[in-house]
């Protein structure tokens, strides 16, 4: 398949478009996900102060949402957020995800509790809007499994651990409360063979695929920026996982992403 036309269409569920890593380049990083079958994008803001921009990067291209958060690592220098700050800015038709949000005690542990607080003020959010919560976790497996649990006992909402790169148990309290992981550039490390394991063992149906560009870019290019058209590189690892061809697990990653993020949902009979 060497026509544009022909390439199986897939969904980059976690991007960073607003980052400076990409001033000036949008409409040509863009055309090159197309090139690459990528149709759909969600770029995400990591600080609420930053929700303007971020929308009308959105607003800008077709195929282009976006969700916005206060990022765990930035919650001690930003302001808390509002459950009805969120819920206000979800009314946007090119909203579609609430976060990113979590936590992330590798480098900023000291900021704990804030970031608890945080992420409930993001859950209760996800629960009155039903758009995805948009999960970070990093070095706070217990925790984390311990507030999604609790606050899932208070109220059903739905969720993504993006860029998943936690523990077997983590994962299965994720899936076991109906949530999805997201598969990044990691999974595709040569060296990521315990976190492919998890991936493998997961149900199909609750697998996305994301770059988290500008970082985390999969073989062959890793180590250089990361950009949206380079999730077929790990969508490419993914269906190896599951024993699919490359178009069935774009079909399939397409449709999971349809049912979490429905806002961003592809139109009955478009492209997927």
């Amino acid at each position: 398949m060497t026509e544009a036309a022909a390439l199986p269409p897939i969904v980059d569920s976690h991007c960073h478009l607003d980052f400076p890593d990409f001033d000036g380049e949008h409409a040509d990083l863009i055309a090159r996900a197309r090139t690459a079958g990528v149709t759909r994008m969600v770029t995400i803001c990591t600080r609420l102060r930053q929700e303007p921009q971020v929308r009308a990067l959105a607003e800008r291209f077709e195929g282009l949402f976006y969700a916005a958060g206060t990022h765990p690592m930035s919650v001690a220098e930003e302001p808390m957020a509002g459950v009805e700050e969120l819920v206000a800015l979800s009314a946007h038709p090119k909203f579609v995800g609430i976060g990113e949000t979590g936590l992330d005690y590798h480098y900023t542990a000291d900021s704990a509790a804030a970031q608890q607080e945080s992420l409930r003020i993001h859950i209760e959010a996800a629960r009155r809007t039903r758009l995805p919560l948009i999960i970070h976790a990093r070095d706070a497996d217990r925790d984390m499994a311990r507030i999604l649990s609790d606050e899932h006992r208070a109220g059903a909402y739905p969720c993504v651990l993006h860029c998943f790169t936690s523990g077997a148990e983590l994962a299965r309290v994720a899936l076991e409360l109906g949530f999805y992981l997201s598969m990044s550039g990691i999974a595709a490390f040569p060296r990521s063979t315990e976190l492919r394991d998890i991936f493998a063992a997961a149900p199909a149906d609750r697998i996305l695929v994301e770059t988290d560009s500008p970082y985390l870019a999969p073989p062959p290019h890793r180590g250089r920026r990361n950009e949206p058209a380079y999730v077929a590189k790990t969508a490419e690892v993914g269906a190896g996982l599951f024993g699919m061809d490359y178009a069935a697990f774009a079909r399939q990653t397409s449709e999971n992403f349809d049912r979490l993020f429905w806002k961003a949902a592809a139109p009955q009979g478009g492209p997927a």
